[in-house]
């Protein structure tokens, strides 16, 4: 149908009976649904957060000011640094 506005006087139009819709069964499934959960690897990094140990920002100012004062690094230090790098590599 179209409306031409009140000039255009139309004769009589055709009716047409409404569409039947069937009536469609669902499918049935016999396997179990199985739910899925992907994480980015952006929120398991944000997940982690929390394991993470707890900052001791008095320990960290106390080995600031020893570098500062030039005394934080020495022999025993150092010697207990590289024997840890070298376990970690062998």
């Amino acid at each position: 149908m179209q409306i031409n506005g009140p000039s255009h006087i139309h004769g009589p139009q055709t009716v047409h009976a409404p569409h039947r819709i069937s009536a469609t069964r669902p499918e049935i499934s016999l396997e179990p649904a199985v739910d899925q959960i992907d994480i980015s690897p952006e929120a398991e990094l944000v997940s982690r957060i929390n394991d993470l140990p707890e900052v001791r920002a008095d320990r960290i100012a106390e080995i600031r000011h020893q570098i500062e004062a030039g005394i934080y690094e020495t022999d025993d230090k150092l010697n207990v640094a590289v024997g840890r790098l070298l376990d970690e590599i062998g």
